[in-house]
């Protein structure tokens, strides 16, 4: 495959091509065994609260005949195939801000719909492929941090360049393209516009300096020839999901970090020259190879594994920044542990400890959970309580409880640098539920329970992840050839965070029963007018409403038929009522999601769309849009 078959791959295919993972996972064979035990499904899908609680299954009074709620204030859309976007009847939107929309007035004018940015604005104009985002308030200052994931060089580059990067110049460019943008944005009258030139207007990119602190701060495995002493290290990438702490600051989470690293060294075979290089362990588990995703280790040494094998090390951790002090330097918390972070979620322990859940999203892959030994209290800043405290993995049991496991040298064999840079590989070691693809986590504000999105996995039976985890069917991952993904929630003992062992169900499984009369056509929660597939970021408003969004197959053929494009649905875990609100552009995934201080604007993610939304011309341009209500009321 060449160069530019590669680049227009998904993240998820990409991965799939370095490392195939298995078919079969861990909390499948739980659900099954779990269904087995129980008789029906209705034991291991309590929709509502109360059901959960009581063990009483499926709740019957929830309609399967229309998507029609009491328990949301708008009325829900259908779906939609097309190159807009669509919200209820009553709502509102806007584009907030473009990929190459200026940040500073010197930027104003630099985007190009035939060329892009050039590369010398490209660090102060707004990133490609928006994700993960939060809102903070400083007095009567609105300012949103918003990851960009990654970019599309076929669309980023000049067309000569045939999406693959010429010189150095391009890769700088494509570095600045990615990252985080913190910038403030204020109501002009006509809704929310970017307020240029504003002091906490900043770009934080591939070449930003940084800290690290925690354990493997330092250690032996983050030492480069370029930081001897292992503590600076430069940049945060591939920035997915994002959480926001007790305290006041951001969390953004470094996924795909292992596809910009390769070798420049070379070796003859019978078919040409091909890259040098014997993966360690390490990198077979985390799928770095020796050639890069987007060709940076041509033109940077520091991507170069034949030149420093311990760059990819430094990436793959959850990252801290203070969006309302730009002279900050953001910290990569090594306590945390390093895998492909979806996001990360902070709740608090009764005892006042910080805890944070985050899920590791690949086939195969576990859900994460950080407590720290210090604790916390309103007012208080958040100093070592990210650096200091222990990295668990979750087990689900096919009784519907589970554990979290500690990685800890006794539990493991490993070294606590070890543990913190190849959590993957200590999550092995003791035995962690293998799941399907975690992505979001979300806590519920109005009672001690927590969701993840399991998104999907279309491969099942073939053979064991790249740990060796055997990934049998079953679990909260019941169904073979997943092509559409499901929530598990648990419930930690005690409604306390800190609790070592919990209570699991699963809150919906999405499916397509114009498609199906069996377990694809998903659970009794879905019907006809709010089907979807692959759900994937996840935030709760305050009202305890579950926002889901979905980044999977739009094609609107054969088992997709009827799904439409991708989509941001709302979910009511009191009754388990779910109703489509709006629907992306085909060819877009929805991602990111945060509110204004009043809840009364909503601002939403729009990655990767197709056509040339949202300008009607030129090149298709992720951003980020804002959605109101046109009597002026709270969204919801």
């Amino acid at each position: 495959m060449n160069k530019q078959d590669i680049v227009r791959l998904s993240w998820d295919e990409f991965d799939e091509m370095r490392d195939p993972r298995p078919e079969d996972n861990g909390f499948d064979a739980v659900v099954e065994r779990a269904i087995s035990r129980r008789g029906f499904l209705g034991g291991v899908l309590a929709f509502g609260s109360a059901a959960a609680v009581m063990g009483s299954g499926v709740l019957s009074s929830i309609s399967t005949a229309k998507a029609e709620s009491a328990a949301f204030r708008f009325e829900p859309i259908g779906i939609a195939t097309d190159h807009e976007i669509h919200v209820p009847k009553g709502y509102r939107w806007k584009t907030l801000v473009r990929w190459g929309d200026p940040l500073f007035k010197d930027a104003e004018g630099t985007y190009s719909p035939e060329r892009g940015v050039p590369v010398e604005f490209s660090d102060k104009v707004f990133g490609e492929n928006t994700d993960g985002m939060e809102t903070f308030i400083d007095g009567d200052k609105t300012i949103l941090a918003i990851n960009s994931e990654y970019v599309n060089p076929e669309i980023n580059l000049p067309a000569e360049a045939e999406g693959m990067p010429r010189n150095a110049d391009e890769v700088k460019l494509l570095k600045n393209l990615q990252g985080v943008t913190v910038m403030e944005i204020a109501d002009n009258g006509d809704g929310y516009a970017v307020v240029l030139d504003s002091p906490y207007n900043r770009r934080i990119t591939h070449e930003t300096p940084m800290t690290m602190d925690g354990p493997a701060a330092g250690s032996d495995l983050v030492k480069t020839n370029a930081d001897p002493e292992g503590l600076s290290p430069k940049g945060t990438m591939n920035n997915c999901g994002s959480g926001k702490t007790l305290w006041g600051t951001y969390l953004t989470c470094e996924e795909n970090f292992n596809g910009y690293f390769g070798t420049t060294a070379r070796r003859e075979t019978t078919e040409g020259q091909v890259p040098d290089h014997e993966a360690t362990e390490g990198e077979v588990r985390y799928g770095i190879g020796g050639e890069g995703r987007y060709a940076y280790e041509k033109f940077d040494e520091r991507f170069d594994l034949s030149k420093e094998p311990n760059e990819p090390n430094r990436h793959g951790w959850v990252t801290e920044i203070d969006p309302l002090d730009p002279e900050s330097t953001p910290v990569k918390h090594t306590a945390l542990g390093r895998f492909k972070h979806e996001n990360a979620e902070m709740v608090q322990a009764a005892d006042g400890r910080v805890v944070v859940y985050m899920g590791d999203d690949e086939r195969g892959e576990f859900i994460y959970r950080y407590v720290s030994n210090g604790t916390w209290a309103e007012g208080q800043p958040g100093d070592g309580l990210l650096s200091d405290g222990t990295l668990y993995v979750a087990k689900f049991n096919d009784d519907m409880t589970g554990e979290w496991l500690p990685l800890t040298p006794e539990s493991t064999g490993m070294t606590i640098e070890e543990i913190l840079v190849f959590s993957r590989i200590a999550g092995s070691k003791v035995g962690a539920t293998t799941m399907d693809r975690p992505e979001w986590v979300a806590a519920n504000p109005l009672r001690v329970e927590a969701y993840c999105a399991l998104t999907n996995n279309k491969n099942r039976g073939v053979k064991a992840n790249a740990g060796g985890d055997e990934q049998p069917v079953g679990g909260p991952n019941p169904r073979e050839t997943n092509n559409f993904g499901q929530i598990v929630r648990w419930r930690p003992e005690g409604e306390d965070h800190g609790a070592d062992t919990f209570t699991w169900d699963l809150y919906v499984m999405a499916g397509n029963p114009k498609a199906y009369n069996n377990v694809y056509a998903g659970s009794d929660n879905i019907n006809e007018g709010n089907m979807f597939n692959s759900p994937d970021g996840m935030a709760f408003s305050s009202d305890g409403l579950l926002w889901i969004q979905t980044d999977g197959d739009d094609s609107n053929e054969g088992e997709f038929e009827g799904q439409g494009n991708n989509q941001m649905l709302v979910g009511n875990p009191e009754t388990g009522e779910i109703a489509r609100f709006l629907t992306a552009p085909n060819g877009a995934e929805v991602t990111g999601l945060t509110w204004s201080a009043d809840r009364k604007v909503a601002f939403v993610g729009i990655q990767h769309p197709g056509g040339n939304w949202p300008d009607g011309n030129g090149k298709p341009r992720s951003a980020v849009i804002s959605v109101w209500r046109e009597d002026g009321e709270v969204i919801g």
